[in-house]
């Protein structure tokens, strides 16, 4: 009643995934609102039109059981499980307890549930229906709100009931599409009324219950059954209320009052049973000694239907049973359902009814849930690990073990991203006896907090602290929490903040040995350690050899878990970008992205795609740059992951995109001052550097470049220094120019790679006069051209035919700016592009207007899935990589046949794609 445009969207919503267009709605409002009514309009709907429905529905009690609620969602489609990559098949297999495995990464379930949602689509239209999406447990929140924010062409409309809660604020599922239900209008409500209320009303009295419910269609079918007939019709007045559903629960509070002791304890034990199975209401209250007489004066008071499952009226009758009984009465109950539940078919929930039928400590049932949370992070369900944990530690007698199941709570907490939550664990802990191990875990799991909730300068000294702590408890420990402090120093360092890399790198002196033979993560600890406190020159060899062992392939048998490899291949890849090793740090970022991809790590794919793509900026690329920028960006948003517009900064200067790459800066800045980053700040300077440099403002560009070197991450300052360089020699700062020269000459030298050396033999020239000048040139061009770094050597062409114009040798300076144009224009570096070409005009020659071409029409993604199509890959490989459905694959290969006039794949090999 009175929803006719609510109506009218999800129809929309429905038709469109018919057509094959998927989307996702959320259905949100108060309690009694109106959500359940709209989601089954839309399961009528649906299956009038020929879709299949799967639903599922939060429970609270619930929500502490990891990937529940996805099981009851995906339990009708798993015929379809074999038909998925084996690494997904075994995921979501594990994650469902349907089989044993490691614990797989969430968002590799997330992928598993996207492929198995897509196959099932392909039978006809599907609609998954999610209620109470509130009370979602976390695993399954968080795997529904990424298949939410992916599907595209699959033919699938997914419908989620959520309720405005104080903790919906940070809801999995907040930024997907939402439809809003506010109250009905006032001649609505008036209607629903008075089919409720078939004696006739006072005008008083009906003005009264329409105000007070304020258009909250469950409050005016229940509120009235509060009140006697005769009252209603003579004037009786409802009390101000300005919560409708407390006011609801309090009318379904006094309608349980009345019922028999009996029945209200039955209604009680099915309020404490999430899982509405009917047997085992009956085995409870058989143990209760409740007959199933007890039942009738429930259902007559329209509160509880029991047939093939346990029904409330509403989600809003079970709270308000559970939380009118007193204590006494609710642990009785979960003593019946503890006995009613198979342990070994169900150990979890009965370990968890167990847990809440105990007054006061209880060592058996806190064993009981240390097993079930081990149970549970073995399917990955961190947040249930953690609630287990907590609920453990609280049962448990002896305070030592009390504080070892604190802690391990706390550390589920932090893992799962709860960070406020694991504080007060660890308050919890600390109240406790602690011995060495454990105070040293507490240390570690603080500073490691610290950095996740602030990121504050002192983040660094409490990882430290950690460190020493756990030297002569666990060595392998011990030293990756050095190199997570050295890590966190590099990162906080920045413009304007005191550098702390070396002062952790002094103290990470004393951590204990390595293993034998070291592991790679042990030789990248010691080669930073020696960088930072003996200089770059000492610590190149180790930097080099540490950075080659994360490119053994296979991983070295010593590498612990191939998790720990890619723990830190992004560190060692710039650690090879600190050698000016182009080549290195483009297979060490290659190797980072295709062993997320094959692990489904979308968690660390965002950083990995960031990486590899400044590493295609670099090159000269900037359209596969973009396409993985791209990819990240769409990967971030669906995983709910703060965005990384690194790539998308550095393109728009290079670009000389002056708008947006001011808009971008202001974003980065606004972003790492929340954080405490002093790392993307320094990004964002050289980024402003290339933006103005490109544009001839060299002061500008002077300033920017001198804040970007003062950082601690040494591959930041070895690109922000040739900036320098040239700025400060266009602006008339020769000492300045000077000083940053013999730095960029310094580790061009050690290091030794073409990279370093052509860009210091560039640097030479732009500060040299007379014939000299001409030779570094020469012997720049030379060496960037032994390279990968192309835009550097187009730059360099640039400047070099800018030197000639002006030494009045209008011929040579064509050829160079003629080169430059050709390349800068070729990869899109629009503002260099046009320095080259004002100067090929002052020589007296036009440049050429670069040619457009049919893949210009490409969207990002577009061209992306044309390059992997063009390599042979089929639908489904593309699919699998990208984390898409082969449906959707093969729907922006339509798009792409169409934008390039062609009609097979075969042609699209045959096309040269940039």
């Amino acid at each position: 009643m009175g929803r006719r445009a609510e109506r009218e969207m999800v129809d929309q919503l429905l038709a469109q995934a018919r057509a094959g267009r998927s989307g996702a709605l959320v259905v949100r409002g108060e309690a009694g609102i109106g959500k359940t009514a709209l989601v089954e309009q839309a399961r009528a709907y649906a299956v009038a039109a020929g879709f299949r429905v799967e639903s599922s529905a939060g429970v609270e009690a619930e929500a502490h059981f990891a990937f529940a609620s996805l099981h009851q969602l995906c339990g009708p489609m798993l015929d379809h499980l074999d038909a998925l990559p084996d690494p997904q098949q075994t995921a979501l297999g594990v994650a469902l307890g349907l089989r044993a495995g490691p614990a797989p990464d969430r968002f590799l379930v997330a992928l598993a549930t996207l492929s198995l949602v897509a196959e099932a689509a392909e039978e006809g239209p599907l609609l998954c229906l999610v209620d109470d999406a509130q009370w979602l447990d976390e695993a399954s929140a968080q795997v529904l709100a990424f298949v939410a924010r992916r599907v595209a062409a699959e033919r699938v409309a997914l419908v989620f009931g959520l309720r405005d809660t104080g903790a919906s604020v940070g809801h999995p599922l907040a930024g997907l599409p939402e439809l809003r239900l506010e109250g009905l209008a006032e001649s609505d409500a008036r209607e629903l009324l008075a089919g409720a209320v078939r004696t006739p009303l006072d005008d008083v009295v009906r003005d009264r219950i329409v105000a007070e419910a304020r258009g909250n269609p469950l409050a005016l079918l229940e509120l009235p059954r509060g009140a006697a007939l005769a009252r209603l019709a003579g004037g009786f007045e409802l009390p101000d209320a300005h919560n409708v559903p407390y006011r609801l629960e309090e009318a379904f509070r006094g309608r349980s009052a009345g019922l028999p002791t009996e029945t209200q304890l039955l209604l009680l034990v099915a309020a404490a049973d999430p899982t509405g199975d009917t047997e085992l209401l009956w085995r409870a209250a058989a143990h209760l000694g409740i007959s199933t007489d007890a039942a009738a004066p429930a259902e007559v008071a329209g509160l509880l239907e029991i047939g093939t499952r346990v029904r409330f009226r509403h989600p809003l009758v079970r709270s308000a049973v559970y939380q009118a009984a007193t204590p006494p009465d609710r642990r009785r109950a979960h003593r019946a359902l503890t006995a009613a539940t198979d342990p070994r078919s169900d150990p979890d929930r009965r370990a968890w009814h167990r847990a809440q039928s105990v007054q006061g400590t209880d060592e058996e049932t806190a064993a009981e849930l240390e097993r079930s949370a081990d149970r549970a992070r073995a399917r990955g369900g961190l947040a249930a690990t953690a609630a287990f944990m907590q609920r453990a530690a609280e049962l448990t007698p002896q305070p030592s073990a009390r504080a070892r199941r604190a802690l391990d709570a706390a550390q589920a907490m932090q893992e799962a991203g709860a960070s406020e939550a694991a504080q007060e664990m660890l308050t919890v802990a600390a109240a406790q006896p602690l011995d060495d191990l454990m105070r040293a875990r507490m240390k570690l799991l603080r500073a490691k907090l610290a950095f996740h909730l602030t990121r504050f300068s002192e983040v660094p000294e409490m990882l430290l602290d950690a460190a020493k702590s756990v030297a002569s408890l666990d060595a392998a420990l011990s030293r990756e929490t050095y190199l997570d402090a050295l890590d966190a120093a590099i990162m906080l360092g920045g413009p304007g903040r005191p550098r702390d890399a070396v002062r952790v790198a002094e103290s990470a002196r004393s951590a204990p040995p390595p293993s034998e033979p070291p592991t790679p993560a042990d030789l990248l600890l010691e080669a930073l350690v020696t960088t930072f406190t003996e200089g770059y020159e000492a610590g190149v060899p180790g930097l080099r050899r540490a950075a080659r062992a994360f490119c053994d392939d296979p991983p070295p048998a010593h590498v612990a878990a191939e998790t720990d490899e890619r723990r830190w291949l992004w560190l060692a890849s710039r650690a090879a970008i600190a050698l000016f090793d182009d080549d290195l740090a483009h297979r060490l970022n290659s190797r980072n992205v295709r062993m997320a991809r094959d692990a489904g790590a979308l968690a660390v794919l965002p950083v990995a795609l960031v990486n590899l793509s400044t590493n295609l900026l670099l090159e000269g690329d900037f359209a596969r740059a973009e396409e993985l920028a791209a990819e990240e960006a769409a990967i971030t948003m669906a995983i709910g992951a703060a965005p990384m517009p690194f790539t998308r900064l550095a393109l728009a200067a290079w670009r000389g995109n002056e708008a947006e790459t001011i808009d971008l800066l202001t974003a980065v800045a606004h972003s790492a001052d929340g954080r405490g980053v002093g790392a993307e700040v320094t990004w964002a300077e050289y980024a402003s550097a290339v933006l103005h440099n490109g544009l001839g403002d060299y002061p500008t560009a002077v300033a920017a470049a001198t804040r970007a070197c003062e950082g601690d991450e040494l591959p930041q300052s070895n690109c922000a220094l040739p900036e320098l360089v040239e700025a400060a020699a266009r602006a008339d700062r020769p000492d300045l120019a000077a000083a940053a020269l013999d730095e960029l000459d310094l580790r061009a030298r050690v290091s030794g790679n073409p990279w370093g050396l052509g860009i210091a033999a560039r640097s030479r020239a732009l500060t040299s006069t007379g014939a000299v000048t001409e030779d570094h040139y020469r012997e720049a061009i030379e060496l960037l051209g032994a390279c990968r770094i192309t835009t550097h050597l187009a730059r360099t062409h640039l400047v070099y035919g800018e030197w000639l114009r002006r030494e009045g040798r209008r011929q040579d300076a064509r050829e160079q700016l003629r080169t430059a144009h050709d390349l800068l224009t070729g990869m899109g570096a629009d503002a260099f592009a046009a320095r080259a070409a004002r100067e090929l005009r002052a020589t007296g020659e036009r440049p050429r207007q670069r040619t457009a071409q049919p893949t210009d029409a490409l969207t990002a993604q577009e061209l992306h899935i044309a390059r992997l199509v063009a390599t042979g890959a089929t639908s489904r490989e593309v699919a699998t990589q990208l984390f898409l459905s082969p449906r959707t694959i093969e729907a922006h290969l339509r798009s792409i046949f169409r934008k390039l006039d062609i009609t097979s794949r075969r042609q699209l090999k045959e096309l040269k794609l940039p």
